[in-house]
């Protein structure tokens, strides 16, 4: 029987240090404006990372993070081995399971939102989820550098190695809608986020361990001092915080709002002259886009339903699948 590794600190060292870089690269990666392949990478790199960290902290004290089973009254371990021999450790959500597991509740709802993910896009290609998930990604990174610090002391701390990203443009009005919109980002993304929140209380979403958001606002300084301060942040929890707390989705006013028949209407107006409001409502249904958590639009006091601006692309980019469809079934039968 081979001989059970020591678990020495050393060993646990050179983990803590993998960790690091791998939590390194995936920042770096996704501040780089020449790279696309940002969302995919980051989450890959930031799974590694805490993985490390986590087989660093087992190590230390003394958990055992292979994989085994027991048998006889003995309770012998039998450790699974790869196909070459070598033990099979715990994967990051095995970890996160573990009892002694030392992340807090909203640590680990969002390292498990980003390892579902995950799990939707590692079998094909994706586009357009950056800012839809940035804030989890924002929020992972401060995690690890405040978990790093919590369990292996400050010598550790990442914080002066991570930089804000500086960017070479500022957003149009069209920019905005279009993040806002997110028209691009795949339905199984949107079904997956949708399913994993509503499992989550208000309180857990809103925890800046889980999402973590910042408001901030571009002013030009009058005062000696400030000239070189690109942007001003704010604490969402002052005044000031509260008034503008939305001011990323609604650039300076209240977003428009749209009835169904002028859902239409835009429609129409961008050449679809064979839409209708039986089409409409066959898409939002499809798609449960009155889920609250999708934000595609807002029932008021009146108790209508007014759709978003973002629900508008959102008809245009499935009415546009169904159009391709049809064309296709179309030309097979000629």
């Amino acid at each position: 029987m081979p001989r059970k590794p020591r678990l020495c600190f050393s060993y646990a060292e050179e983990l803590l240090k993998k960790s690091q870089e791998a939590a390194l690269s995936a920042v770096s990666i996704f501040n780089n404006p020449n790279i696309q392949f940002k969302s995919e990478s980051f989450i890959v790199l930031m799974v590694i990372a805490w993985t490390y960290l986590l087989h660093a902290y087992y190590r230390k004290n003394n958990v055992d993070y292979r994989y085994y089973t027991t048998k006889g009254q003995s309770k012998r371990k039998f450790y699974d081995r790869t196909k070459r021999g070598a033990y099979k450790y715990w994967e990051l959500e095995r970890c996160l399971n573990e009892r002694k597991c030392p992340v807090d509740k909203a640590a680990k709802d969002n390292l498990l939102f980003l390892i579902g993910i995950r799990h939707e896009i590692e079998h094909q290609m994706t586009t357009q989820i950056d800012n839809l998930i940035s804030a989890k990604f924002q929020a992972c990174s401060m995690n690890y550098n405040q978990t790093i610090v919590k369990l292996f002391g400050k010598k550790y701390c990442l914080g002066e190695k991570l930089q804000m990203a500086i960017q070479f443009f500022g957003f149009s009005e069209e920019q905005n809608r279009q993040l806002v919109g997110f028209k691009d980002v795949p339905q199984n993304i949107i079904d997956f986020i949708a399913e994993f929140e509503k499992n989550l209380s208000d309180e857990e979403i809103a925890n800046p361990k889980f999402s973590y958001k910042v408001i901030y606002v571009r002013e030009n300084a009058n005062r000696s001092g400030q000239a070189d301060i690109a942007y001003r942040f704010i604490d969402e929890k002052s005044a000031t915080g509260k008034e503008i707390q939305n001011v990323l989705v609604k650039p300076g006013k209240e977003a428009a709002k749209y009835k169904p028949k002028q859902i239409v209407e835009l429609m129409k107006k961008k050449g679809y002259k064979d839409f209708n409001i039986h089409k409409h409502t066959l898409i939002w249904k499809e798609a449960k886009a009155k889920n609250p958590r999708l934000n595609y639009g807002i029932e008021l006091e009146d108790g209508q339903w007014y759709w978003y601006y973002s629900w508008f692309l959102r008809v245009e980019q499935e009415y546009k699948k169904i159009l391709e469809a049809k064309s296709n079934e179309e030309s097979t039968h000629e």
